[in-house]
C-alpha cells in the first residue's frame, strides 16, 4: 500500500472511578467537559477556535470541487438542490429558509443544527438521553507487554441501570499513544488477547504503530435482533411495555450513543489524549460511527469503512446493485425508526442525503474507506458523497479532498489525504482488512 499526500504493568484490583471533568485550551481541538451536577451527568461540548465544513459532485466528465478562490458565494433566490452526477440533491449550503450558508458562522449557527434535526427526525431517530448517572470500574492487566484495561461502564436511566464493557489496549513500553481508535464492534471480534485478533481489529498492529485501540460489543448496547434490540440499554430510557415513539432511534442510533458513553470514559483515562480519539466502524458499525461523529464533536476523526446505505453512500443512487432505503429497512427493521420507512422507494423525498451527514464532521477529519467489489455498499456512491461533502469543509479552507481527481474512479489501494478529509478505495469485497488498517495507521489522522 502507498499513502499519497500524507503523511509494563502488573494485575491490579478493580478500581471504581466517578465521572471526571477534563478540558484543555489546545487550539484546533474539539473538547468536551463532563461534570457532575448532583447525580446528573452533564456533557458540555466546547468547540476550539478554528473551524467547522463541506466539494460537490458533478457528472464524471466534469471537475467537481470548487475552491474558495473559484466558487462564488451563494446569492439570489434559494437553490433547493445541487447536482451530483446529473441528479439533484439537497444543498447543504442553503438553510431551510433558503438563505445562503457562506461561512463557519452561518454553518455552525444555523445550518448544522437544521441538518442534525432532519437526520434525527427522518433517518436515524432521536438518540437516547445522557444517563442520569454513569460510573466506571477499571481493571488493568499487563498482557505480553501490552496494557489491557477492562472497563465496566454502568449507566442509569429513568427505568433502571445497566452495564456494558469497554476493552482498551495501550501500546507497550509506557509509550503515550499517538491517538486512540474507538471501535464500534458489531462482530464481537475484540477479545482480551491482543495477539489473537484478525485483520478486522489487528490489536498488535495498531499498538505497534503507536496507537491505542478501544472497543465495545454492540450487542451489549442493543442486540442486533428485531425481537431483542431494546433489552440492553434502550429500555433503561423507555418503558419496556410501551411501543417506542415513531421517531425514536433503534439499534444504529443506540450504538452511536454507546460510542459517546465510551468517549465519556476515555476523557477520564490518564493514558488517553481525549482530543485524539477516532470513532471507527465497518458496515453497520460504520453507519453508527458516522452518526456518532455527526452528533458528538468530541471525536477528532470519524472513520467509515464500507458503510454503504444510510452510511457514507448516497441514498438517491439506485444503481449497480446498491442497497436502497427500502431494502435496508426490509432486511433490518430494527436498525432505524419508523419515520425512515416512509421513504422506502421514495428517497427523492428525503430532506437530506448522506453527503450532508459527512459534512457534519467538519472541520474535524472525516475518513471514508470503500472497496472496489462491494456493490451492495455502492463504492461510487460513497466516493461522490465524500467529494460533495467538501463544499462544507471549504467554508474553513479545508476543502482539499486529497484526491488526484474528483472523477470516478480513483486509483485503488491508495490513501488520499487532505488537511481534514481522507479517502481510499481498497481492492476486493466487503470487509475491514489489514490493508484498510495500513492506510488508516499511515494516514496521520490526528493532524492537519
Amino acid at each position: 500500500m502507498r499513502c499519497d499526500r500524507s503523511r509494563a504493568r502488573h494485575d491490579r484490583r478493580w478500581v471504581r472511578f466517578p465521572q471526571m471533568s477534563t478540558s484543555s485550551p489546545a487550539r484546533d481541538r474539539l473538547r468536551a467537559v463532563v461534570t457532575h451536577a448532583g447525580s446528573s451527568l452533564v456533557a458540555l461540548t466546547v468547540l476550539a477556535a478554528g473551524a467547522f465544513v463541506v466539494p460537490q459532485g458533478v457528472p464524471a466528465d466534469q471537475p467537481v470541487v470548487r475552491t474558495a478562490s473559484t466558487a462564488p458565494a451563494p446569492s439570489g433566490p434559494a437553490a433547493p438542490s445541487v447536482t451530483i452526477d446529473g441528479v439533484d440533491y439537497p444543498d447543504p449550503l442553503r438553510t431551510d429558509d433558503g438563505e445562503p450558508v457562506d461561512g463557519p458562522a452561518s454553518w455552525e449557527g444555523t445550518r448544522r443544527d437544521e441538518l442534525l434535526a432532519h437526520f434525527r427526525q427522518h433517518v436515524y431517530g432521536r438518540s437516547l438521553p445522557v444517563p442520569t448517572r454513569q460510573t466506571y470500574a477499571v481493571r488493568s492487566t499487563d498482557v505480553g507487554g501490552v496494557e489491557r484495561k477492562n472497563v465496566r461502564i454502568t449507566v442509569t436511566g429513568p427505568e433502571g441501570s445497566g452495564s456494558f464493557d469497554l476493552t482498551l489496549f495501550l501500546p507497550g513500553g509506557g509509550r503515550t499513544p499517538r491517538g486512540t481508535f474507538l471501535m464500534i464492534d458489531h462482530r464481537g471480534a475484540v477479545g482480551d488477547d491482543p495477539g489473537s485478533s484478525s485483520g478486522y481489529a489487528p490489536v498488535s498492529k495498531i499498538n505497534d504503530a503507536g496507537y491505542a485501540l478501544a472497543a465495545f460489543d454492540t450487542d451489549d448496547i442493543a442486540p442486533d435482533d428485531e425481537n431483542r434490540y431494546r433489552s440492553a440499554m434502550i429500555d433503561l430510557f423507555h418503558p419496556a411495555g410501551e411501543k417506542l415513539p415513531e421517531d425514536a432511534g433503534r439499534t444504529i442510533s443506540a450504538w452511536a450513543w454507546g460510542a459517546s458513553r465510551a468517549m465519556d470514559y476515555l476523557q477520564t483515562d490518564p493514558d488517553i489524549d481525549p482530543a485524539a480519539v477516532a470513532v471507527i466502524g465497518h458496515s453497520r458499525g460504520g453507519k453508527a460511527s458516522l452518526w456518532a461523529g455527526a452528533q458528538d464533536p468530541r471525536f477528532a476523526a470519524v472513520v467509515s469503512n464500507d458503510s454503504g446505505s444510510t452510511g457514507a453512500g448516497l441514498a438517491r443512487r439506485r444503481e449497480n446493485g446498491a442497497e436502497t432505503v427500502a431494502r435496508i429497512n426490509d432486511s433490518f427493521p430494527h436498525w432505524f425508526p419508523q419515520t425512515y420507512k416512509s421513504y422506502n422507494d421514495r428517497e427523492s423525498s428525503l430532506p437530506v442525503d448522506q453527503h450532508e451527514l459527512l459534512a457534519l464532521m467538519a472541520p474535524r477529519r472525516v475518513v471514508v474507506g470503500s472497496a472496489t467489489d462491494d456493490a451492495n455498499a455502492d463504492p461510487e456512491g460513497e466516493f461522490r458523497s465524500y467529494v460533495a461533502a467538501a463544499r462544507v469543509y471549504e467554508l474553513y479552507g479545508l476543502g482539499d479532498t486529497g484526491l488526484a481527481s474528483t472523477r470516478w474512479r480513483p486509483a485503488p489501494d491508495t490513501g488520499f489525504r487532505g488537511p481534514a478529509m481522507s479517502y481510499h478505495l481498497r481492492s476486493g469485497g466487503h470487509g475491514l482488512t489489514a490493508s484498510d488498517w495500513d492506510i488508516y495507521l499511515d494516514g496521520d489522522l490526528f493532524s492537519r
